[in-house]
């Protein structure tokens, strides 16, 4: 049997520090990877196209979904986005471990789909702590800053859907607790069976 990756679902409140975390978890893991979303809200500075996101227009997100091409989509504030399936299901075939970096509404359709993904919710410490991120981004106008903080605690509350809890208080304690979360799924018995067949079928004769 091939060798299947595993498909991790992250998600988090804005400004609770996910994308600061799968930053630093990714490039030190060369089965590791982040899928690209699909995206039509605005580039921040900083970001490229093709690398944070795929951004499109909504009529051309609109033609995607009409054509099934995402596997989850979802309308956050006044923007959509996407995860294309095609690109989530090529990587895991090859034995890659995919990040999926969305919110609880597109986790919620991923399940259904990948019934076997692991999911993780990043919480911040609290909510005065996340208030303090995001204002001190700098990046958005107080009136969102306040949509955010409104939208925190509705994505605060499906935290008990997922099947890891990461409190990110101590940046680097919340990426060792993601680390040993990505180690811990790799070394779950069928996975192992899968990926050293020939080595433990030698060694029981």
């Amino acid at each position: 049997m091939a060798e299947s990756g595993v498909l991790f679902i992250v998600s988090a409140p804005s400004g609770a520090g996910k994308t600061s975390l799968l930053r630093r978890l990714v490039p030190e893991d060369e089965r590791l990877m982040v899928s690209v979303s699909h995206a039509t809200r605005a580039m921040r500075p900083g970001e490229e196209d093709g690398v944070h996101y795929h951004f499109v227009s909504i009529e051309r997100f609109e033609q995607l979904v009409e054509e099934g091409a995402f596997l989850e989509h979802a309308r956050v504030f006044d923007n959509y986005y996407g995860t294309s399936e095609a690109a989530v299901r090529e990587p895991l075939t090859q034995g890659l471990d995919v990040v999926l970096e969305i919110d609880w509404q597109g986790a919620r359709q991923v399940r259904k789909r990948f019934p076997e993904a692991v999911s993780i919710f990043v919480a911040p410490p609290s909510i005065q702590a996340l208030r303090e991120r995001l204002s001190g981004r700098g990046q958005d106008s107080e009136e969102i800053v306040e949509r955010r903080m409104a939208d925190a605690r509705s994505e605060l509350s499906h935290f008990p859907e997922y099947d890891f809890l990461v409190i990110n208080d101590d940046f680097d304690t919340a990426l060792a607790d993601l680390r040993a979360i990505v180690t811990a799924e790799r070394l779950r018995e069928p996975r192992q069976s899968a990926r050293f067949s020939d080595d433990l079928t030698t060694m029981l004769g």
